[in-house]
């Protein structure tokens, strides 16, 4: 190659590196901090993977065992009639636990997250105190509400109820005033524009908005509660859990798929079925399956 070829093809590089060095180190710096991002998640990564004492020979020695539980739960069977009754007995207790717990706190939430919502009420420190509040709530698990509620209560799916009722206070009081914040302004502003008060905007144009979306908000919900409160039933809040937990205890694996699978399948129905109210609530139509 010619020096002059040389001089046109890469003779202004040396011009524009210098006139792009700013920018060229502020890229260098980027990527240097990726890498030393990534290099401390990665150590992260390992060293928990030794303080938890994992290993390739403890996980295959816990997949062989897994398997041979698998084998022990086939054919799933509640083995009599009267121990089925029991299951689904356990099973109506925790769908009725999840239910109380999350009308009970979507009732008491709705007029907190109203209040906790900045388009209806003016006072920063009511904002505040009740986002806090919420915090503080949402910050403490179900499972150890339920133990709280056991102690207070006692056992049974009283106890059960009130800890999902809880817990679902802050987590609905949250989404609920944000999704009041979310609202558009102009049909409360029409309302206010027509010699309206704010309650009246509020009522007649705020609440309708965001209806749906609190009705699917708590529909979900009601589909994580009923998963949850079978895990909580094992403490003693009531429900299927604490079945689940004494046949898993006494090895009975064919009763623990039978129950597994109970569980399964109302959770499949409540999904489908709440999928069917949502859409009716929004208002939008089911979509067909993709054709081949």
């Amino acid at each position: 190659m010619s020096a002059e070829l040389r001089q046109q093809l890469f003779g202004n590089i040396a011009e524009a590196v210098e006139r792009n060095r700013p920018h060229i180190r502020r890229t260098r710096a980027r990527a240097w901090r990726g890498i030393a991002l990534a290099a401390l998640l990665l150590t992260l990564l390992c060293a928990g993977l030794w303080w938890v004492d994992f290993g390739p020979a403890r996980m295959l020695a816990g997949i062989e065992k897994f398997g041979a539980i698998l084998l022990r739960m086939m054919p799933p069977t509640p083995d009599t009639w009267s121990r089925f009754t029991l299951y689904f007995h356990a099973l109506l207790e925790t769908l009725g636990l999840a239910l109380i717990g999350t009308l009970a706190a979507a009732v008491l939430a709705f007029p907190l997250g109203l209040l906790a919502a900045r388009d209806v009420s003016e006072s920063r420190l009511l904002h505040m105190l009740l986002h806090r509040v919420f915090d503080m709530i949402r910050g403490i698990d179900r499972f150890v509400w339920a133990l709280i509620f056991v102690r207070v209560v006692g056992l049974g799916p009283f106890a059960g109820a009130l800890a999902i009722a809880v817990t679902n206070i802050g987590a609905f009081g949250k989404l609920f005033s944000e999704t009041f914040d979310a609202s558009d302004r102009k049909p409360v502003e029409g309302v206010l524009s027509t010699g309206g008060g704010k309650g009246m905007a509020v009522r007649f144009a705020m609440i309708p908005q965001v209806f749906p979306v609190i009705a699917s908000q708590v529909l979900y919900y009601f589909e994580s509660d009923t998963r949850s409160a079978t895990v909580i039933g094992i403490v003693g809040a009531g429900g299927i859990g604490l079945i689940l937990y004494e046949e898993i205890r006494t090895l009975e694996w064919q009763h623990v798929a039978c129950l597994i699978l109970m569980i399964l399948v109302t959770v499949a129905a409540i999904d489908a079925l709440s999928g069917i109210v949502r859409r009716s609530f929004i208002g939008a139509e089911p979509r067909d399956p993709p054709s081949d």
